[in-house]
């Protein structure tokens, strides 16, 4: 995961630089997250995979299918991710993208994943935590994962903070078995 990350950073740093220079972030990030899911499809990938397919040629199938929205300069960015070898990046430099953006922007992209689905006052009462435990904006999503049978995982970039009921067994398993 670590190699990915790193293949992905340069080009999710030129995008952001690009997307910043042109006071266009938001149109950045949906035009990296509509080649994120193009290339996530069974059928893309298998192209992208294909030595029998040009890199050329997969490139203007990516083009095509994300549209006109993608203007001339998301369009050399796919050519020069073709042409790389690192279309297959697109999930990973989108994701690296919205981190950049949200620091630039001065907000945190958080998940929040609970054992039931949650109440929108206690979705409000978790962002306001955040909020000032971070003192900074925060974007959250909201999943629901049942196995951790209560309480939530709250992720902000590299930092979980684990407070589910299946985290607390986990832990307390391992401080036992020390």
């Amino acid at each position: 995961m670590s190699e990915l990350s790193t293949l992905a950073r340069p080009y999710a740093e030129a995008a952001f630089r690009l997307a910043q220079g042109a006071n266009d972030l938001a149109g950045w990030s949906a035009r990296i997250a509509t080649l994120a899911s193009i290339v996530s499809d069974v059928q893309v990938a298998r192209l992208i995979g294909d030595p029998a397919v040009s890199a050329e040629r997969v490139a203007e199938l990516v083009i095509e299918v994300a549209g006109g929205d993608l203007g001339e300069r998301g369009a050399n960015f796919v050519k020069v991710l073709a042409e790389n070898d690192r279309l297959s990046l697109l999930p990973e430099i989108s994701a690296q993208f919205e981190t950049l953006k949200a620091n630039a922007e001065g907000t945190l992209e958080a998940t929040i994943t609970s054992a039931q689905v949650l109440t929108q006052a206690q979705i409000d009462d978790l962002v306001a935590g955040l909020k000032a435990k971070f003192n900074r904006a925060v974007n959250v999503q909201v999943a629901v994962d049942p196995e951790l049978i209560g309480g939530a995982v709250i992720t902000i970039g590299d930092q979980v903070m684990d407070g589910s009921v299946k985290g607390r067994l986990q832990r307390m398993a391992f401080a036992l078995q020390g």
